[in-house]
């Protein structure tokens, strides 16, 4: 499985962003879908998830400003960012959780950067 993310750039605070993860490969074995960042010296922050009945759930630095959503494909997560701050400036990554049998496999993608200026 490899993991494309794409969609970041730079954007005003207030404005809006959609970020892209497409799957390619054993796409039938995977389960969620997580999003992280990482600002600039701080650690990695996970974001967001999207299970396989499509539940999501939100950190809530990010709650009522994101959305997580998935194509009806199944091979491509958004992530919808409104109301950016200058704070979101990060990194943000995909993760997607395959499952096999009793094997399971993290997958990320490079990350997309995300610049937004006050």
């Amino acid at each position: 499985v490899q993991l494309q993310a794409s969609g970041g750039g730079l954007v005003q605070a207030g404005g809006s962003l959609r970020l892209s993860c497409t799957a390619s490969g054993f796409i039938f074995s995977l389960n969620t879908w997580d999003w992280y960042r990482q600002a600039p010296g701080k650690q990695r922050e996970w974001i967001a998830v999207i299970t396989t009945n499509d539940n999501t759930i939100y950190a809530d630095s990010v709650k009522g400003r994101f959305t997580i959503s998935r194509d009806g494909d199944k091979n491509t997560v958004h992530l919808h960012m409104n109301s950016l701050k200058v704070e979101d400036t990060a990194v943000y990554y995909c993760k997607a959780l395959s499952k096999l049998g009793s094997i399971e496999t993290d997958y990320w993608g490079q990350g997309t950067l995300v610049t937004v200026s006050s």
